[in-house]
């Protein structure tokens, strides 16, 4: 049904109205005040514009033990986010035509949200990376199924000519080789075996790169925001925000970059609240419970596509996050960077609502999350989430039930 006439208190432009919202083949046509005696479908509660996430993990293909496009897109749509983009570093890394096009065939039609792929520079492969990569992602030092990239960020002519998004994974290889601690036992060892510094110092090669479309990712020390240049936007987490590592979290809230001081994550916290931060993503990484056992060999990521927008409700109803900071770094921003009519409520959008109750507030129950993985260190946090999800005019989420259809359509880069 992705034409429709919707009514509700919509949030536009920075504050509540009343309107009607009119939809032709999944797009805003028509915003109106509302009129009584309208026929509409109403939609209860605030009507929010649906969310992007430009930074999520769904290891399909290639370990979907862990997670799948299947279960990964349905946490995405319980959790408000209409839109991913999925990271390259699957098993089998996509740095070639060849890998990037089989990941879209496997992927098709397994989707409730919308979604875009990146591939993964190395410094080596430019000229065979597909076109129609929506970004491209750099991994400055070593992480899951990713080895530092080398690459002379002043010189490299495939960066500077790239013509869409480039995003850091921002910790220098050399440094974390210079910091690297054996038998990691803890989350504050863990943060001392990949320092601050390091991110530090790869953040200023990123600004050696001649291009004005670069993106830091999970920045986890706002010490840093100094060392960006007018071109650079940065992303936070909720985890950076929220989690610090004299928190009981053992491997669970192992993540690179690490989790820092209570310090740091409040001072993140704060930047975040400042504006200095421009993108909130989830960085979705989940890993099985094995793989979480022993700290030491415990992989690094956390669970959190379901949970991003959320936990950040719950800290709006308590007026601690304005509403606008929140739809402006996970739902506007995003959209806007990556070329998307998404984001907003306006004519010429896709009509991408997500309707929520700011009275439903409740404790993350992490056996009722809908990933493979569901473990999360958010568990007992509070919590809002969408009763209603509409993506391009279409229920994907209603009573807080799932529809059945997957209908998330690949995002190519000209969109």
């Amino acid at each position: 049904m992705d034409n429709g006439t919707f009514s509700g208190n919509f949030y536009r432009n920075g504050k509540f109205e009343e309107l009607t919202v009119h939809v032709e083949n999944g797009i805003i046509k028509e915003i109106r005040k509302f009129r009584k005696g309208e026929k509409t479908i109403n939609l209860e509660g605030a009507v929010l514009p649906g969310f992007t996430d430009i930074h999520v993990h769904f290891r399909d293909p290639g370990e979907t033990d862990k997670e799948d496009f299947i279960t990964g897109s349905m946490a995405a749509a319980f959790g408000g986010t209409t839109t991913v983009f999925d990271m390259p570093n699957n098993v089998v890394p996509i740095t070639d035509y060849e890998r990037f096009e089989n990941k879209k065939s496997v992927i098709k039609g397994r989707s409730f949200v919308d979604y875009g792929l990146y591939s993964m520079y190395n410094g080596k492969n430019g000229n065979i990376i597909s076109e129609e990569s929506a970004a491209i992602k750099i991994y400055m030092g070593g992480s899951t199924n990713s080895s530092g990239a080398k690459i002379d960020y002043e010189k490299d002519e495939f960066l500077k000519k790239w013509k869409r998004n480039i995003v850091f994974h921002g910790e220098l290889e050399e440094c974390l080789k210079e910091n690297v601690i054996d038998d990691v036992e803890d989350l504050r060892m863990h943060n001392d075996s990949r320092p601050s510094r390091c991110e530090k110092e790869a953040m200023r090669q990123v600004m050696k790169v001649g291009n004005k479309n670069k993106i830091v990712a999970h920045l986890s020390d706002h010490n840093n925001i100094n060392e960006r240049d007018n071109f650079t936007l940065l992303e936070v987490t909720p985890h950076h925000m929220l989690l610090n590592y004299s928190m009981n979290l053992g491997a669970m809230g192992k993540v690179n970059p690490p989790i820092r001081s209570r310090e740091i994550m409040a001072g993140n916290f704060q930047a975040y609240m400042d504006g200095k931060l421009d993108i909130l993503s989830s960085d979705h990484a989940p890993h099985t419970e094995y793989d979480k056992e022993d700290f030491s060999s415990a992989k690094s990521g956390i669970s959190g596509v379901e949970t991003r927008v959320p936990v950040m409700l719950a800290l709006v109803a308590e007026k601690i996050v304005p509403l606008n900071v929140l739809v402006k770094t996970a739902a506007e921003k995003p959209a806007e960077k990556f070329g998307l009519k998404k984001g907003k409520i306006e004519a010429g959008y896709f009509a991408d609502f997500v309707c929520v109750k700011f009275s439903n507030v409740v404790k993350i129950n992490e056996e009722r999350l809908h990933s493979k993985n569901p473990a999360t260190p958010f568990n007992g946090f509070k919590a809002i989430f969408p009763d209603r999800v509409i993506m391009r005019g279409n229920d994907i989420i209603s009573g807080k039930e799932s529809i059945d259809d997957r209908t998330g359509s690949y995002i190519s880069s000209d969109k």
